[in-house]
């Protein structure tokens, strides 16, 4: 079989009453190209796996999780499974227009982009809940990253299959997809696309997702710098410490020689932990430069478990 122009990756969770207008939605927009539809469903407890299997079509193939792993798991297993030379990444809550992916796809081959991103420049969002938190964290992000996006939030992207699959998704880092992206080397630019009001379901977000965002940027910003020197960081750390410890514990041996008592100075305890908290930080960072290499030569496996794989007919 030749190989298909487009793969779009739709993740869902609890979205029966979006399955169907979403399937035909993808279906008319893309009836022009060659493509797959890869529909993962993230362990929903509703009838949406019965709703997707009731309206794929040959082109639809749905990969039914045991359980619920999250977003970021979901489009993990997605991007493996999928074949075209582009793979696009969507919400499955009608929220994002599929009309709009033949225009970025055409971009993308157009001006040889490794990713096209999205950007909600009418977003349908309430601004207390949705919006403010998603601004706060695009500004985060784009001044401790660098990688400067308008619109971190926006999860309809297209990329070059061998960006997408190279890209290591794991926890909840789907919300620094371009920042991993960049670190593949892509070249990105940004499109406007259109964006609807949720009308069926709820959404799954709230104002506790900036803390996660704000916990995932301190492991982001430790892989753009760090992840295949983990021992610059905790040896750097542990050698400043333990010269301080030891400076400050030579200036209190000297004090001891001239005959002072140095016994009960809060310098003194200061010096000791500087020492021992160095020395903890340069055998972290050996045992960090150890996972890390481990980590980078081990078995490839996965962090999900498909139950079970449809295709329609």
């Amino acid at each position: 079989m030749s190989k298909l122009q487009l793969s779009l990756v739709v993740t869902v969770y609890n979205e029966e009453e979006n399955i169907a207008p979403l399937l035909a939605a993808v279906y008319t927009a893309l009836e022009e190209i060659s493509y797959e539809l890869i529909l993962v469903d993230d362990g929903s407890t509703d009838q949406t796996v019965a709703k997707a299997k009731e309206h794929a079509n040959g082109n639809t193939k749905v990969l039914i999780f045991n359980k619920n792993y999250g977003q970021t798991t979901a489009l993990a297993a997605g991007i493996d499974n999928a074949i075209g030379e582009y793979i696009v990444t969507m919400d499955g809550d009608l929220q994002n227009d599929p009309s709009d992916i033949p225009m970025m796809l055409q971009k993308a081959i157009d001006e040889d982009w490794d990713v096209v991103a999205g950007v909600r420049a009418n977003r349908q969002d309430g601004f207390v809940l949705r919006k403010l938190p998603s601004k706060f964290a695009n500004w985060m992000i784009r001044n401790t990253t660098k990688v400067y996006l308008k619109d971190y939030g926006c999860s309809l992207r297209v990329y070059k299959a061998n960006i997408a699959q190279n890209m290591g998704l794991y926890g909840e880092l789907h919300r620094f997809i371009p920042v991993l992206a960049k670190q593949e080397g892509a070249r990105m630019t940004e499109v406007n696309v259109k964006h609807h009001p949720r009308i069926h379901g709820t959404s799954k977000y709230g104002l506790n997702r900036t803390f996660k965002v704000l916990a995932d940027l301190i492991l982001m910003l430790f892989f753009q710098k760090y992840l295949q020197r983990p021992i610059h960081i905790f040896g750097g750390l542990g050698l400043l410490a333990l010269i301080s410890g030891a400076l400050i514990n030579f200036y209190l041996l000297v004090l001891k020689i001239l005959g002072e008592d140095i016994w009960g100075r809060p310098i003194l305890l200061v010096g000791l932990i500087l020492i021992l908290g160095g020395l903890q930080l340069i055998t972290t960072g050996i045992v960090a430069e150890i996972i890390v290499r481990t980590y980078f030569e081990s078995q490839d496996k996965k962090t999900y478990t498909i139950k079970e794989v449809f295709e329609g007919e």
